[in-house]
């Protein structure tokens, strides 16, 4: 396995980066990186981004706004978390299997004292419990990469006011408020590890991960990005990262609109019915699946807002390679 830690704390670089070294670079191995960024908010591909964010508060207090590639849900952080990702082949690993990518994390944190640390639900990490982590996932012409947050000490004040979170989200958890369910991972920490910076403990985690004591030991694991590799990086920071079209994108006018929460995530179909046929589709959400929605939508355009039609037109697809855990059943019944 190799490494790469990323010096800037600007969560657009960072994700540039991380598309980067998947699109552009072959490794003959895993790649693991690690990054920290200032106050954001990082929302999931598939979401509407105005809905997910309180933008009266996000920008009075400076908050960067961005999406990335992969799915799931709407994350705020701030220096106080770690985040990771690797990267591997796609025929590696099963698209959704979490546990498999975030396995040697939590048996770190085991090994650093939080022995209760588990992997938990489709995509989260808990402790006693509460989440301190979540995960998402996004695969693309061979490669994939699962990337996750590490809470260790985030202002946990600034959720509730920075994000908006659906009720029937909160609801199907069975938990009052979103800061009910989430925790720092540093009280679970042993001891010595107590006071640790968020840098240090991303070098203590390195060293675990690679059964080191000392990171000299595993320099020669580390990838270190070339003049080349900068000006690739910036290019996508440009065109997509802080590319307000990417990032906020126009919603869509729309006539009719579904919505559902699944146990493998949420789907909100927004439909504009002209004459009694589908004229355009858009699927938000904090759903996974390793093939775009829009080619779903693209399949159901022209197609009449009648179950039978619907079901007709998607009768050759499979329907997890677009929401994964979520049968043609699950989303025929919620939009009829």
């Amino acid at each position: 396995m190799y490494y790469h830690v990323m010096k800037s704390n600007d969560i657009r670089k960072n994700l540039a980066t991380e598309t980067y070294l998947m699109n552009e670079k072959n490794f003959d191995e895993p790649l693991l990186l690690f990054y920290i960024e200032g106050p954001c908010i990082i929302v999931g591909r598939n979401q509407n981004t105005l809905e997910e964010i309180n933008k009266e508060y996000v920008d009075e207090h400076g908050i960067v706004v961005t999406r990335r590639t992969s799915g799931g849900g709407a994350v705020y952080q701030d220096l106080g978390n770690l985040c990771f990702s690797f990267v591997v082949d796609s025929d590696s690993e099963e698209f959704g299997d979490f546990k498999s990518f975030v396995q040697p994390v939590v048996d770190a944190l085991h090994r650093m004292g939080a022995t209760s640390a588990e992997v938990s639900g489709r995509n989260d990490i808990l402790v006693d419990g509460k989440k301190f982590s979540g995960n998402a996932m996004y695969t693309k012409d061979g490669k994939t990469f699962s990337h996750g947050t590490l809470m260790l000490d985030v202002d946990l004040t600034v959720l509730p006011k920075a994000l908006t979170v659906p009720e029937d989200k909160i609801k199907s958890k069975g938990i009052k408020s979103i800061s009910s369910r989430v925790t720092n991972l540093r009280p679970y920490l042993s001891s010595e590890y107590q006071t640790m910076t968020t840098p240090e403990f991303r070098d203590e985690l390195l060293k675990e991960l690679f059964h080191v004591d000392n990171l000299e030991d595993i320099k020669d694991r580390e990838y270190k990005l070339t003049p080349e590799d900068e000006k690739g990086i910036d290019r996508i920071f440009d065109d997509i990262f802080n590319n307000w079209d990417w990032v906020y994108g126009n919603s869509p006018e729309f006539t009719v609109k579904k919505r559902q929460h699944f146990t493998s995530g949420t789907i909100d179909a927004r439909l504009q019915v002209d004459d009694g046929k589908i004229n355009n589709v858009t699927f938000f959400g904090d759903f996974f699946g390793p093939k775009d929605a829009g080619e779903l939508a693209d399949k159901l355009k022209g197609v009449r807002f009648e179950k039978a039609d619907v079901e007709k037109a998607l009768a050759d697809t499979d329907i997890n390679q677009y929401f994964t855990g979520i049968s043609k059943d699950d989303l025929l019944s919620m939009l009829f």
